[in-house]
């Protein structure tokens, strides 16, 4: 009875948890496959190794193909390889009953997981303002970069850059 509780709980908090929650998740998830697999290589329990290692492989590959390569940039290409490197590494943990590679795979996801932590531990307030600044900015015209503006007083440029008090200051460097 108890556990049937703690599996409906667990369901409940996939189905309310935001998209940041979820990449989370799956890093500790992932994580926890590893460490059980480490637990089952020390005990010489080859099936519970093998479970919880296709389990980490799983969700590597989950994360690896949901990744948006339009999107995502630069970002999304290192992921990628990362990705495509850990999952080179995880055949090992079971052909070669390898709990150091295990390890070594959990060393290359904890700061993975753990900025995902702290982003979601953040809530959607980080999303909200940059939706807010994002729509604050002047569209860009349709045929390209406007044209550098005529040059002005050197005070007057000064006053025209100043945000208004009410407006964040964004950082840019050329």
């Amino acid at each position: 009875m108890q556990e049937h509780a703690a599996r409906q709980y667990q369901n409940q908090q996939l189905l309310t948890a935001s998209p940041v929650k979820l990449v989370f998740m799956l890093y500790d998830k992932a994580i926890v496959s590893l460490k059980e697999a480490i637990r089952a290589i020390e005990a010489g329990e080859i099936e519970a190794r093998w479970k919880a290692n296709t389990r980490a492989i799983e969700i590597v590959a989950h994360l690896r193909g949901t990744l948006d390569h339009e999107r995502g940039g630069e970002i999304s290409v290192n992921l990628d390889r990362l990705y495509g490197f850990i999952l080179s590494l995880l055949p090992k943990v079971d052909f070669n009953n390898d709990a150091k590679t295990a390890q070594t795979v959990i060393d290359l996801l904890s700061p993975l997981r753990d900025s995902w932590r702290e982003l979601a531990a953040m809530g959607d307030a980080p999303m909200k303002e940059a939706a807010r600044i994002a729509a604050q900015m002047p569209a860009a015209p349709a045929n390209g970069p406007a044209s550098p503006p005529a040059a002005a007083p050197p005070a007057a440029a000064a006053k025209s850059r100043e945000p208004p008090p009410d407006k964040p200051r964004l950082a840019v460097s050329a």
